[in-house]
């Protein structure tokens, strides 16, 4: 793995970015919430995402953590 390099910051920050241009106002992503899964949480917490309700097709579980964000 090539953890710390910044890549998955640049393509979030990307993404992100489209979605505004785009005029999407919440983006929403699930994870998991194993320690295995800690990294990407810190990732979208560090971006602004908050904990939120499963959305679309998701269920409660207690294996995924769900957060979003606002533009």
């Amino acid at each position: 793995m090539r953890r710390g390099q910044g890549i998955a910051r640049t393509l979030l920050d990307h993404l992100l970015q489209d979605a505004k241009d785009r005029g999407i106002e919440r983006i929403s992503v699930e994870t998991g919430s194993m320690d295995f899964f800690a990294p990407a949480r810190a990732l979208y917490t560090r971006a602004g995402f908050t904990p939120c309700a499963p959305f679309g097709s998701y269920r409660d579980d207690p294996s995924g953590t769900y957060l979003s964000r606002r533009g």
